[in-house]
């Protein structure tokens, strides 16, 4: 496996709508799509790339656990663009005794996992170009099977 380049980075927010206004009307950062599912919302934002940035709303409450609290959510590495790489990468870090959860999210391929520290962490690969012509597609996720 080896890194290509940083690919994005998702930051955990309180309010989406906010977050949004700050980013993308304050900041600039066009919005390239929103996801919005069974009380989990994320926003996608794009710099050329199919995003280069999001978050994702978390609900930010005391005594809750940390993965629902703000913060970074994950770095994203791309890795590149065939699912052979994909499935390289899957079995080198399970054979360093890290597990590892592939999801499917049309544009990219991807596996998160977590470093050490517990930081998540996701490498990918590219997998399709829809994303040119239809932005919200950005926005799918689904288990993969790898």
């Amino acid at each position: 496996m080896k890194i290509s380049a940083l690919g994005h980075v998702v930051l955990k927010v309180t309010d989406c709508q906010r977050a949004e206004a700050f980013y993308g009307d304050l900041l600039g950062l066009p919005i390239c799509a929103r996801y919005d599912a069974g009380g989990f919302r994320m926003t996608f934002f794009s710099l050329g790339n199919h995003h280069d940035f999001a978050v994702m709303q978390v609900s930010g409450e005391a005594g809750r656990p940390a993965d629902s609290s703000p913060g970074l959510a994950h770095v994203a590495f791309k890795i590149g663009d065939t699912l052979d790489e994909l499935r390289e990468a899957k079995t080198r870090l399970e054979g360093a005794g890290v597990q590892t959860t592939p999801m499917d999210h049309e544009v990219t391929k991807s596996l998160y996992f977590h470093d050490p520290d517990g930081n998540e962490i996701e490498v990918y690969v590219d997998a399709s170009q829809v994303w040119r012509g239809e932005p919200q597609r950005v926005a799918q996720i689904a288990p993969l099977a790898l």
